[in-house]
């Protein structure tokens, strides 16, 4: 005893509820051991109401489940019932064969009963019946299933992968914890090692519909030859008999089977929701009263052909028009419930404390659009404009320096339909408006004859254009016109303005990720420069300034390099802006005037020049009738240079150029204001116009 107990404690079943450990080895053993030894009638009997009372509970189960992960033991079951079957199939046969001349019970009352049931006096009728349930459960209900697990499990494996990246990306947004997502990442393998199982597993389920098959004609066959060769039995006599016992044989075997498969194909074809399938079922199928009432109308003019059994059809026509009527009762009771809870619930709503939760934050960077441009916004309608949206920002980076805000959208029922408008920290910087399915023809200056449609104008950069329908877009762009469609104005316009207002976007938060990522590739020179001796709030006016005036940051290693010369002498932002503008030169250049070696640019006449430098030494303001020659002169200098196509430069001495480029860029926008100091010394510079000159 004590040897027991000793063995007991080193398995661990002396352990309060361990004993259940030993549920699958003897299971297994009683399966072999049914195979083998030869069982008496009554023992069969037990098994084989054990194995419909097993069937039984597996569907009530698979049915009362929310999701299949909760019956995640269903392939093992199904394997085991499937063994469990066929070894009570060996053993009847054993004992149909062997005893079957000593009448229709030898073999047990289950198979006795359940012949005798189906056969009802008829044997070639309970055969037919007994091969159409056979055939049911082999071609509809086993089938069926098998292909339901096999797809499932090659969209859940083919899924698999997006999961894992969802529950990452959900993780490192902070959205669940560690713990969270350990959790979702067991529940998803679970679920593909599930399917997988299932469709391994339908495999037993269709194997067993042919075993029983094979079985019957074996049964059949076998006891006709042993009772007419060993027992002397007569044809007749034996054909009744064993007829009797082997539907019975394979009646008892078969209604578990069938159970069993249709607990197969609910458990694989059930969606995951909160209802198990019975909920589902009632919910969804007897949920509307319109389907109630055209089905109780349809059988209702049914009924009313002669030759029809007109009293089952009128009567399922009244009980479906009450049904109708029931649900629509309901439904009115529910919403005059539901209006009085309203203004309970506002009441409670307003009695509530305020919280820091209850603030709205502005958007860095936001796009209304009217109704009738959400189709371009919305992900479920695959929006070509939200793609769009990612490409300006991926090429705003790479080309201004800093990743600009991401886009919040939303719908605007106030604006017209067609309009939208681009946000910056709440302030309007741009509207427009677009009509989808349409091309917008621009006309860049060289295009001939005029376009049927809606006048309009390109939104970025205020071209004269035309809306026109998408059968004109050939014939336009033959006449010379530039055409785009409504996602592509809207995109360009958004484009335009984040460029328009890069230095609003840029704040401290941006420049310090932008650090972050300089620091990757250049950490001693970050390290060297910020925090001292230049602040980031110093460094955030700096590169302000720079995008101010369309200059990239990209080059963040030179600008750190001229810094950290520059800073240890001053830490005035507009002095250190002065020196990375003389150090960024070359490229500032370049973006206007690209590899030519020679420039043409505007110039200031030399008496201004002293004017100019006398009033920025004294401190005082240029005078009202100075101020306004130079912005009338300079105006006409720009639009001549774009009549030329040239960019609008203008060259000055270094120490005049920050009071030049803050003025003029109030009045006009076009202009650029370079220094001397900017132009590289392989640049030759050629004044082709003058401000300043007596006209």
């Amino acid at each position: 005893m004590n040897t027991l107990t000793a063995w007991l404690g080193r398995t661990g079943l002396d352990q309060p509820g361990h004993y259940k450990m030993l549920a699958g080895p003897l299971l297994i053993i009683m399966i072999m051991a049914m195979m083998i030894l030869p069982l008496p009638p009554f023992v069969l009997d037990i098994l084989f109401t054990f194995n419909i009372a097993l069937s039984v509970m597996v569907l009530l189960v698979s049915m009362f489940t929310t999701k299949p992960l909760d019956f995640a033991a269903f392939p093992a079951v199904l394997l085991f019932a499937t063994l469990l079957r066929l070894s009570l199939n060996v053993a009847s046969t054993r004992v149909v064969l062997m005893n079957g001349h000593e009448g229709a019970g030898a073999a047990g009352q289950v198979i006795e009963s359940f012949g005798e049931f189906l056969v009802g006096g008829n044997l070639a009728v309970g055969l037919i019946v007994f091969l159409i349930l056979i055939v049911i459960n082999f071609m509809v209900i086993t089938k069926g299933a098998g292909r339901i697990a096999e797809v499932g499990a090659r969209f859940t494996l083919d899924a698999l992968p997006g999961k894992q990246m969802a529950i990452d990306a959900d993780l490192n947004a902070g959205l669940i914890d560690e713990k969270t997502a350990k959790a979702r990442r067991e529940e998803t393998a679970m679920e593909a090692d599930f399917y997988g199982s299932m469709d391994g597993a339908s495999k037993f389920v269709r194997g067993d519909a042919i075993a029983g098959i094979l079985i019957m004609g074996i049964n059949l066959i076998g006891g006709l030859i042993v009772g007419i060769a060993q027992h002397g039995m007569s044809v007749s006599g034996a054909a009744k008999t064993y007829t009797i016992l082997t539907i019975g044989d394979g009646l008892v075997a078969q209604v578990p089977a069938l159970v069993i498969s249709t607990a197969a194909g609910v458990t694989v074809s059930r969606v995951a929701s909160e209802q198990d399938v019975g909920q589902q079922l009632i919910g969804q199928l007897f949920d509307n009263p319109k389907v109630m009432f055209l089905a109780a109308g349809v059988l209702g003019l049914l009924g009313l052909v002669p030759g029809m059994p007109n009293t089952v059809f009128l009567l399922f026509t009244g009980l479906l028009a009450g049904l109708g009527w029931w649900l629509v009762r309901e439904g009115r009771a529910r919403e005059a419930e539901t209006a009085e809870a309203v203004p309970a619930a506002a009441v409670s709503a307003e009695a509530e404390e305020a919280s820091w939760d209850d603030v709205q934050l502005v958007d860095p960077l936001g796009l209304e659009v009217g109704y009738r441009l959400i189709s371009l916004v919305d992900a479920a309608q695959d929006g070509e404009l939200l793609r769009r949206i990612k490409g300006v920002r991926k090429k705003f980076a790479g080309e201004v320096g800093f990743l600009p805000p991401v886009v919040h959208i939303r719908d605007n029922l106030e604006f017209s339909p067609h309009d939208y408008r681009v946000t910056l920290n709440g302030v309007e910087i741009g509207r427009g408006e677009a009509f989808v399915g349409q091309f917008l023809a621009i006309d860049p200056g060289g295009a001939v004859g005029e376009l049927e449609g809606r006048a309009g104008q390109d939104p970025a950069f205020g071209l004269p254009a035309t809306w026109i329908e998408a059968n004109k877009r050939d014939n336009a762009e033959a006449q010379g016109f530039t055409v785009v469609d409504a996602a592509t104005v809207i995109a360009t316009h958004i484009n335009h303005l984040l460029t328009t207002h890069a230095a609003a976007m840029l704040g401290r938060t941006e420049v310090g990720q932008l650090l972050e990522r300089v620091k990757k590739d250049y950490p001693d020179l970050v390290d060297e420069v910020v925090p001292k001796p230049i602040t980031l709030a110093t460094l955030t006016a700096i590169l302000g300034n720079l995008l101010s005036e369309q200059v990239s940051i990209r080059d963040m290693r030179r600008i750190l390099d001229t810094l950290a010369v520059h800073g240890a002498h001053t830490t005035d932002s507009e002095e250190l802006t002065a020196a990375v503008r003389v150090a960024l030169g070359a490229a500032i250049v370049e973006s206007w005037f690209g590899a030519d070696k020679q420039i043409d640019v505007i110039g200031l006449d030399g008496r201004l020049e002293q004017m100019l430098t006398q009033a920025l030494s004294n401190g005082g303001g240029m005078e009202p009738g100075l101020a306004q020659t130079l912005i009338d002169q300079a105006e006409a200098a720009a639009r001549a240079q774009a009549d030329r196509g040239l960019p609008p430069v203008l060259v000055v001495r270094h120490d005049l150029r920050p009071l030049l480029a803050r003025f003029l860029r109030r009045s006009i926008d076009a202009l650029v204001v370079l220094s001397q100091s900017e132009i590289p010394d392989d640049r030759q510079l050629r004044v082709s116009r003058v401000i300043g000159q007596q006209q």
